[in-house]
């Protein structure tokens, strides 16, 4: 179970540094549209660039923050949790870390705050954590249990049934 925490801690650090470089770094850009505070207005506004187009911008708004709805319940390496705790807490963690990005790319030129961005970045977490967590705890889990089971000796069952002696009188 350690390694698989290590493992989630590292690729944890790993994606957030590439989301934080997707997401932060300044753009050279000739005009920056405003700020969308509306919700859902930009989703309407992508839907109406035709189902392609709709499709690919708000998959990559779903699929940025993602696979923290995997790595984030990887790095508390819990297998007993609680399911709708675990993603309660995962769901909690990716929508303050999208409302951080949105409040940091407030002062990067280039960058957009869109609250439609934390709505896809948070559905996208839940989708992803509902997706895999669920079964992968309930996989080690198994693993787990059956590696407990052949570690606990047999008992040796070659001999039969222990002999009873029947009508035996209790001595004066």
């Amino acid at each position: 179970m350690t390694r698989v925490r290590a493992t989630g801690a590292l690729l944890l650090v790993a994606h957030l540094a590439l989301v934080a470089w997707i997401t932060l770094r300044p753009l050279d850009v000739p005009w920056v549209s405003p700020a969308n505070l509306r919700p859902f207005a930009g989703i309407r506004a992508d839907l109406a660039l035709g189902p392609a187009e709709a499709a690919r911008r708000m998959g990559a708004g779903l699929g940025l923050l993602a696979p923290l709805g995997v790595l984030l319940p990887m790095a508390g390496g819990k297998l007993t949790a609680s399911p709708l705790g675990s993603l309660v807490r995962t769901v909690a963690a990716g929508a303050l870390i999208s409302l951080g990005i949105e409040l940091l790319q407030t002062g990067v030129p280039g960058q957009v705050v869109d609250v439609d961005s934390l709505l896809l970045n948070t559905v996208g977490v839940a989708l992803a954590h509902l997706a895999i967590v669920p079964a992968a705890r309930v996989r080690l889990r198994r693993r787990a249990e059956t590696r407990r089971r052949a570690a606990l000796p047999r008992e040796d069952t070659a001999q039969g049934r222990t002999p009873t002696i029947p009508r035996v009188g209790i001595a004066p």
